[in-house]
């Protein structure tokens, strides 16, 4: 048992001794490739997403130097119907190539080229775990030459396959070198075919289009923007959430705000695992984003003066959704040469959530908008800033009951936020009040479309626990007055709804007029 040929099940034993949610089901799917010419698998997914877990679970396994039936019996692989038909067959059957390229970090910084520190782990290893093989120059003649001896493929597990692409310390010739070593094992089909039944290599950012990472071209991709068939097995989903918050005692409807919303493919409710288990852990909700995620790299990207960039995140963070095109982008953090480049590396991120259907982004939750707001108190663009000020003054006036002030300003980013063609309906204004209280991070949590007493109310901003400041009941009307949404919110009984949490209510309404594009405010204390 090595670690990186043959590294056996010790990794996916230690998970399954903690909270293992089962997504075995992701077995099934490399079993149905082995041996054919979609042989070849690159799933990406943003960190903490599950990606180690993965390889852990494919090397156990796979791995024909251990038995992990003990492993796997009581699992949805070897139960469910449907995913359990190979389950036998290929259980402990292959050799296994296991290289975490995040490993080699350290012998690169020390000196080594990844090419000098791959051969000097994996040709040892292979020299000690089989002493009668001739060892070749190249690790991929090697590797023949094990499954000559042994009688088995390999099955091929590369876990953070795109890291030193991504690293920008790493120099172009160590990249290239890096590519070609790939290119030598799954370029070729003389080796391909004769080493590998299978691989899987899972990174953040799925290939490059540009022809320059040629090297993994074969690899048949699944990412965060066309997950097909892999969608269920990234992050978890809202039962599996909800078991889990069951077993635990934990607040589901709070787990939900603070780690669901991203939309994978066809799967919706999906929910950040490693800040999921962490928020059951901790018993403590907030953001695990910052400790396991690059989110520095998130002011300088949102800070690249590409046209309307700025202004998009702080409507992004107001809680609207925007268009996004995604089609140009070259799966390169260097390429980038647009705000639609810069977005859809946000997506790959994890900072947003992706509809397809729609082309649309979104932040998916309170965890995210905890770092967009972080991230936008140091954007440089003035008029960006002038906006937080802006909307900070805004919950500020609406505390204090100023009316005429609060419409002003509503008013104001209303005509110079909005197309003249989407003006006059209500979901417009909706959208402007999401911009214009964006600052809202602060102080509360927002909601949209709780239900309550006879209807739904419109906008509600919780208070959070540390916050003296009120709950804020907003109702919209674009073909009425302000005091017709108090009515409204009185007659709906929508301060029952929310009388429980404790603050202060100040209902607040806001309409206006189409013709005359005259906003107006009501306030009151519920």
């Amino acid at each position: 048992m090595g670690t990186y040929i043959n590294p056996g099940n010790e990794l996916f034993r230690m998970v399954r001794k903690n909270e293992y949610v089962d997504k075995t089901g992701l077995i099934s799917l490399i079993n149905d490739s082995i041996e054919t010419n979609r042989k070849l698998t690159c799933v990406s997914r943003p960190r903490r997403f599950g990606k180690s877990t993965a390889a852990k679970m494919l090397c156990a396994y796979y791995d024909c130097s251990c038995d992990s039936s003990i492993l796997f019996d009581d699992l949805e692989i070897a139960l469910k119907p449907g995913l359990n038909a190979n389950y036998k067959a290929h259980l402990n059957n292959y050799n296994v190539l296991f290289l975490d390229i995040s490993s080699f970090k350290p012998m690169i910084n020390a000196g080594k080229t990844i090419l000098e520190a791959i051969r000097e782990t994996v040709v040892d290893e292979i020299k000690d775990m089989f002493p009668n093989v001739r060892i070749s120059t190249g690790i991929d003649d090697t590797l023949v030459r094990v499954v000559e001896y042994t009688g088995r493929k390999f099955i091929a597990i590369i876990d953070e396959w795109d890291m030193l692409i991504r690293d920008d310390k790493i120099s172009e010739p160590e990249k290239t070198d890096y590519l070609e070593f790939l290119r030598s094992l799954f370029k070729s089909s003389n080796i391909t075919d004769r080493v590998f039944a299978a691989a899987y290599i899972t990174g953040i950012l799925p290939i490059r289009k540009d022809g320059s990472q040629s090297a993994i071209s074969e690899f048949k991709e699944y990412t965060m923007l066309k997950p097909e068939k892999f969608a269920p097995y990234v992050g978890f989903n809202e039962p599996e959430v909800k078991d889990l918050c069951e077993k635990h005692g934990t607040d589901f409807s709070k787990m939900k705000t603070w780690y669901d919303g991203y939309m994978v493919g066809s799967e919706s409710d999906i929910y950040n695992p490693n800040s999921v288990m962490e928020a059951i852990r901790q018993n403590k909700f907030e953001s695990y984003w910052s400790a396991s995620s690059s989110a520095e790299s998130l002011i300088e990207l949102i800070n690249l003066d590409y046209d309307g960039l700025q202004d998009t995140v702080v409507s992004l963070i107001g809680g609207n959704e925007e268009q996004i095109s995604t089609r140009r982008f070259k799966n390169d953090i260097n390429s980038y040469s647009s705000k639609d480049d810069v977005l859809t590396l946000l997506v790959h991120f994890g900072y947003f959530s992706y509809d397809g259907e729609k082309s649309t982004i979104r932040i998916p939750n309170e965890e995210i908008k905890a770092e967009f707001a972080d991230a936008v108190h140091d954007i440089k663009d003035t008029r960006t800033m002038q906006r937080v000020k802006e909307s900070r003054e805004l919950i500020d006036l609406t505390v204090a009951k100023d009316e005429t002030r609060v419409a002003e300003i509503i008013e104001r980013i209303h005509r110079e936020e909005t197309h003249p063609l989407f003006y006059n309906n209500e979901q417009s204004l909706r959208s402007v009040i999401k911009l214009a209280y964006f600052a809202y991070r602060d102080e509360y949590l927002q909601f949209e479309e709780l239900p309550s007493g006879d209807g739904f109310i419109d906008i509600v901003y919780f208070p959070r626990k540390a916050s003296l400041y009120p709950i804020l009941v907003i109702e919209l009307k674009y073909k009425d007055s302000p005091e017709s949404a108090i009515n409204q919110i009185k007659r709906n009984h929508y301060p029952e709804r929310v009388r429980d949490y404790g603050a202060e209510i100040l209902l607040v309404g806001i309409s206006y007029d189409k013709d005359t594009r005259k906003h107006s405010c009501r306030i009151e204390t519920g």
